[in-house]
């Protein structure tokens, strides 16, 4: 869709493009999804008093996310995004993801720690295993000549009627 001026907020930075009047979005915030801010998709517009391309959010779907995230004209409806919130809630969710992250990482050392053990323990176990299958290979040899030098000699039994 072509971008446009919002006629509604010639002053404003933070009006966003609206579904219903197909007004552009002024923006300065550029977003990083995160659990909440999953759900807002980004929209390319062109900023009106730069003059260059940016991202805005439309308001009727950053209200179905978080309607404290909105400000709404005389008639009740989604007029603007208020961006500077935004940006707290974006704050909000990148300090919750950094702690869960490293949390993530401190379990995925103590999960390589387990397993270099347990291939360690193993590796222990599987030599150990080996000897004694060694030993006991040797032990059956050693019996099997012992039987075999003791193997009485084939006698033939003769039968006279």
């Amino acid at each position: 869709m072509p971008a446009r001026r919002c006629e509604h907020a010639k002053y404003c930075e933070r009006c966003c493009r609206d579904r219903n009047f197909l007004q552009v979005a002024i923006c300065r915030v550029a977003l990083r999804p995160a659990d909440e801010a999953q759900k807002l998709a980004p929209i390319p517009c062109t900023s009106v008093f730069a003059r260059q391309d940016c991202f805005g959010l439309v308001a009727e779907e950053v209200e179905k996310v978080n309607p404290n995230l909105v400000v709404h004209d005389k008639e009740g409806k989604p007029y603007s995004v208020r961006y500077d919130q935004v940006n707290a809630m974006l704050l909000n969710e990148f300090l919750e993801d950094h702690g869960r992250l490293e949390e993530q990482q401190a379990t995925i050392a103590d999960l390589k720690s387990t397993v270099a053990q347990q291939q360690k323990t193993f590796q222990s176990k599987l030599s150990e295993q080996e000897k004694q299958i060694t030993d006991l290979a040797s032990g059956l040899a050693k019996v099997s000549a012992q039987l075999e030098s003791i193997k009485p000699d084939p006698q033939v039994v003769v039968h006279n009627p």
